[in-house]
């Protein structure tokens, strides 16, 4: 078994993933072209991330060397961003099969009323398997505690699709019908909850808020991922104390970075939309007459007004805590271009009150850059290994530096996981085995309430 994970995980992510989408696109009824292609703009998706991380890794490892040494900072955690931990996630055994095993899951729960979410949100299945990786490598490369980490984050996160799926199709429009089963986005909730409660408590707060639409259009060009990114890049150039040249170069290689991130997510996205639609397809013949929530990508609703300005105040503001919090060591830089999905969850309790919103950003991503560099160590572990068993160049760690990203290393789901499977073990296990059952229990309980009145 082993020989042959270790083959399979030799072909990389880029030659294995249209390998294993194309059969699982066969699985579910699709033509064999249509399920190649689909399979084949995966790879080549993979392929794109190797050559943009390439770029980040590349150039600013040695800018931030100097950074840290001309100002005596502690940032050796690289923001190797979501590219790396995706390719991370799926160049390892647990990586593999993590779609398949999922969607198992996902039936199993669906037959005994334990979720009415339906994930074909595909692409995002890698937070699951990045989590998993994490817990494989750091419990001696062990499968029953990589997929053990991965099922555990699964089901949680899909038990909070349902819970707050009201909430969501109730801000947002059109979205009847949708939940959305993406884990770095749902463990921003219990932030919004919280901290939307205390701020509710202070007389007069919630009449405090900014214009959104207004205040999107004064940010103008600035407001594009690519104008944000020459300016990020020239600044760590600047702060560096680099020539003219090498700034402008800098600049221009962050802006490239933050636009080509999320072009290169649209081949997933192409590629994963055919698969998505059949399953939905085949799901709505199974359970016809029966509520069942679609789980989709928080993609659908990042363009919202709230979200841009929440996000473009996020940002600056996440990078200066980087330098002046106690104990973190890392910088938010290829993580910036998926700081947008940090407030998907959040603006349905907030009600899009922009100040609410950017408070919670604030503290959540504020505790999410200590948790990054708590799983520095086990994310370098991760990534030095698949680095060594494929050469994907979107694994390879600049010299001096540890792995980090925002996405999904910042996670309260991922950080938890990884600190009861890493620290407590056994005991860890079977805190989140309870925790997993007790919600399990819990949304069957309510959904099999709502049956009945519905049926009254």
């Amino acid at each position: 078994m082993e020989q042959v994970f270790s083959y399979i995980i030799s072909l990389g992510a880029s030659v294995m993933m249209p390998i294993l989408f194309t059969i699982i696109g066969l699985s579910i009824g699709m033509k064999f072209g249509k399920a190649l292609k689909s399979g084949l703009y995966v790879g080549v998706g993979f392929v794109g991330l190797g050559i943009v991380t390439a770029l980040l890794t590349n150039n600013f490892g040695n800018p931030l060397s100097e950074i840290s040494r001309l100002y005596d900072l502690q940032l050796g955690v690289f923001d190797m961003g979501w590219p790396a931990a995706a390719a991370v996630a799926y160049n390892t055994a647990v990586g593999a099969l993590i779609i398949p095993i999922c969607l198992g899951v996902n039936f199993l729960l669906l037959i005994t009323k334990c979720t009415r979410t339906v994930n074909i949100d595909l692409w995002n299945y890698w937070h699951f398997a990045f989590i998993g990786a994490v817990a494989y490598f750091v419990m001696d490369q062990s499968l029953a505690w990589g997929y053990f980490a991965a099922i555990v984050c699964y089901i949680i996160t899909l038990v909070m699709a349902d819970l707050t799926a009201d909430k969501f199709q109730g801000y947002y429009d059109d979205m009847e019908g949708i939940s959305i089963p993406q884990p770095f986005c749902q463990s921003f909730t219990a932030f919004a909850i919280g901290i939307n409660w205390l701020l509710d408590k202070i007389p007069g707060f919630s009449k405090l808020d900014i214009d959104a639409e207004g205040l999107k259009r004064k940010f103008g060009v600035l407001g594009e991922p690519i104008v944000l990114g020459v300016i990020v890049g020239a600044l760590i150039g600047a702060v560096a104390q680099m020539d003219i040249k090498k700034v402008l170069f800098l600049g221009v290689t962050m802006g490239a970075v933050m636009e080509l991130i999320p072009r290169i997510t649209k081949l997933f996205i192409d590629g994963l939309k055919p698969i998505a639609e059949k399953t939905q397809e085949v799901v709505q013949k199974k359970w016809a007459g029966k509520k069942v929530y679609i789980g989709m990508s928080p993609a659908l609703v990042i363009g919202h007004p709230t979200t841009l300005v929440a996000s473009l105040i996020l940002i600056p503001l996440a990078l200066l805590m980087a330098v002046a919090l106690p104990g973190n060591e890392f910088l938010p830089l290829a993580s910036l271009a998926g700081m947008f999905y940090v407030f998907v969850m959040v603006l349905p309790y907030t009600k899009g009150n922009v100040v609410k919103t950017l408070i919670v950003g604030l503290i959540a991503v504020g505790i999410g850059l200590w948790f990054v560099t708590d799983m520095a160590p086990a994310f370098t572990q991760a990534a030095q290994t698949v680095y060594a068993q494929t050469q994907d160049p979107a694994a390879k760690i600049p010299e001096g530096f540890q792995a980090g990203a925002l996405d999904f290393a910042s996670s309260l789901f991922g950080w938890v996981i990884y600190k009861c499977v890493n620290s407590l073990a056994y005991v860890g296990a079977a805190v989140l085995t309870l925790i997993t059952l007790a919600m399990m229990w819990w949304n069957r309980r309510r959904i099999v309430a709502e049956e009945k009145a519905a049926k009254a």
